[in-house]
């Protein structure tokens, strides 16, 4: 007796992934890695400077372990960029992430211990930014180098708006944390999300990335890429701008908002409060960029620049924990339209091959003067008194944003029909902010 033939379920037939064309395997990957690294980061950032805090540190101390995260960070920038156009930038991700990994594992030990010291806390500070300036750099260039075609925006705006929306997360938790069982613990936390988020970016296929062809040596590569970054105004404009917004931005996130919600707030937890409303803004922001595409990208990012300054005029006040948590939301929905304009920009206007160096540049005058900033941001308290330093804080950064809208390129550079494609075809992968939150990732730009 035969049996009759069955036909095929239609329930069993393949369904087609619902997944966008750019969202690929890479993108993934390094999305649930930026994920990962941005829990434990932002609250680490808070947790750090509370431990400066229980050390018996005060504001002088505060901005000098901030410094020393961001001077190896300006100092090793420009090599790390031309090391990530040379070796595969999966590889230099993941060393970044282990030297940070082992650097916040020490620190917490140390905190944990209650024998933590601030020059220790400077060191092991030292390490994390040496790692980051050699991450960005590869970051950002797997990050443009992994999209292609007409959703380059879209993709970039869906990558910083789980990015962000991690930020919220870690604050929240980092800054409840800190007040319940200390900044050791937060800190550990942080070094286990380095190791995970290493583990997954190692898995990276970059096989569909072009070879590079060996260039002329370390610096005939940093004179190419310095080429392309000085031939283009609206480049140099614009990072010379963030030059100073990110430098003063350091100094108000490292130094006085941890001030003055201490002195002012009732503690920790308003802050990390406010800084979960900065992340809230900024996935406002991406939300609005995955539909909204500006003809002119450049000039509306950098008209967005202007609201970065208003965290700064609540402190000045002070604002109550309600009018900070506000202007702190604004500022992220502002920061996220200029970070998806930027980054459609960058993709659209730099060649593939110099993507990292081109990257290393804008982190480098972006991130040049946070070490000074951080450094005097105590002095100045000092010689003209908190209130009076934010406010001049706030003022500078909305005049070096009104000068930048006098560069032509800046005003009139559009959004052209097609971005560039990418040999390979498919959507890869990212890595932030920053930046560039102004994220140390404390940069605007920075990525996780």
């Amino acid at each position: 007796m035969t049996t009759p033939a069955v036909s095929p379920s239609p329930r069993r037939a393949p369904s087609r992934s619902r997944r966008p064309e750019w969202a690929g395997r890479n993108y993934l990957l390094l999305t649930a890695a930026t994920i990962v690294t941005n829990l434990g980061t932002h609250g680490a950032l808070i947790a750090t400077t509370w431990a400066v805090f229980e050390s018996g540190g005060d504001a002088g101390d505060v901005g000098l372990v901030a410094m020393a995260r961001f001077a190896p960070l300006v100092l090793f920038l420009l090599i790390g960029g031309a090391v990530a156009d040379r070796l595969p930038r999966h590889r230099v991700m993941v060393a970044a992430n282990a030297l940070n990994c082992v650097s916040q594992a020490a620190f917490a030990v140390l905190v944990l211990s209650g024998e933590a010291r601030i020059w220790q806390m400077m060191a092991l500070t030292a390490l994390c930014g040496t790692g980051q300036a050699f991450f960005n750099p590869a970051a950002e260039g797997m990050l443009m180098s992994s999209v292609s075609g007409e959703q380059a925006s879209r993709a970039f705006a869906v990558f910083r708006m789980a990015m962000h929306g991690a930020a919220i997360g870690g604050a929240a938790l980092g800054g409840a944390l800190v007040a319940f069982v200390g900044p050791g613990w937060v800190l550990a936390i942080d070094a286990f999300a380095f190791a995970v988020a290493g583990g997954l970016r190692a898995f990276l296929d970059v096989s569909g990335i072009p070879d590079r062809a060996p260039g002329g040596g370390l610096f005939a590569d940093l004179r190419e890429g310095w080429q392309e970054f000085v031939g283009r105004p609206w480049l140099w404009s614009i990072v010379a701008q963030f030059s100073v917004v990110v430098g003063l931005l350091g100094a108000v996130e490292s130094v006085y908002g941890p001030l003055v919600a201490r002195d002012e707030l009732g503690g920790s937890r308003p802050w990390g409060i406010a800084l979960a409303a900065y992340g809230a803004g900024t996935v406002a922001g991406a939300v609005l960029m995955t539909r909204w595409k500006p003809r002119r990208m450049l000039f509306v990012g950098t008209l967005c620049v202007f609201p970065i300054a208003l965290p700064s005029a609540a402190l000045a006040v002070p604002l109550d924990a309600a009018g900070l948590t506000a202007a702190m939301f604004v500022s992220g929905v502002a920061v996220e339209v200029f970070g998806v304009s930027w980054m459609t920009t960058m993709h659209q206007e730099i060649p593939e091959e110099k993507l990292s160096r081109v990257s290393a540049y804008d982190w480098f005058g972006s991130t040049a003067l946070l070490p000074l900033s951080t450094a005097l941001a105590g002095p100045a308290e000092s010689a003209f008194g908190r209130s009076e330093a934010l406010w001049g804080a706030a003022a500078l950064m909305v005049l070096v944003t009104a000068l930048v809208l006098f560069v032509p390129d800046v005003r009139n550079l559009t959004r052209r029909p097609h971005t560039k494609e990418v040999a390979g075809g498919t959507a890869r992968d990212a890595q932030g902010a920053p930046g560039a939150s102004a994220d140390a990732e404390g940069a605007l730009r920075g990525n996780g």
